[in-house]
């Protein structure tokens, strides 16, 4: 048996902001290169506002692709957050692991925390915090709480217990 999650950026004011912006550039490029007209009292030259649009359309498109992949099985606990990392430990060198709500650390994507590590999260404050038997301490956020609580206490994992 294994657990396994997809996650993504999901915040709608986030998705509001890139794709507005995108929007806005592309319907300036319509009007002034297009139409003819300028766009805005002090228009940007035609090719600053292509390199505008297509700049704020390849932002949108590298966040479309970011994602944060968990798999944890008997073995291994896996995970990445594509395009930056790619991680997997053995299951012998954890000593603990529990899904807990580690709170605000900043904001989303790869932060520090003193008391946590690194936190890897798309959204939400809800994760997987594992301590090593080294020390090294992590995160790796969760939209699914209780499926992941569930699969820990099925399989039986002990240096997994999620309620340590």
């Amino acid at each position: 048996m294994m657990y396994q999650e997809k996650q993504r950026f999901t915040q709608w004011w986030l998705w509001a902001i890139l794709i507005g912006v995108s929007a806005l550039a592309i319907f300036g490029i319509y009007r002034q290169i297009i139409l003819g007209q300028p766009f805005g009292d002090n228009p940007m030259s035609d090719s600053g506002l292509i390199i505008f649009a297509v700049l704020m359309i390849a932002l949108s498109a590298f966040f479309w692709s970011i994602h944060l992949d968990t798999r944890i099985d008997k073995t291994h606990v896996r995970f990445s957050f594509f395009p930056f990392l790619k991680k997997s430990v053995e299951r012998k060198n954890i000593k603990s692991a529990k899904v807990l709500d580690y709170g605000t650390v900043g904001g989303w994507g790869i932060k520090q925390s003193r008391k946590y590590g690194t936190v890897y999260s798309t959204g939400g404050d809800l994760g997987l915090a594992i301590v090593m038997q080294n020390g090294d301490k992590f995160v790796i956020g969760t939209q699914n709480e209780s499926e992941l609580e569930t699969f820990l206490r099925k399989e039986n994992l002990s240096e997994l217990d999620s309620t340590g």
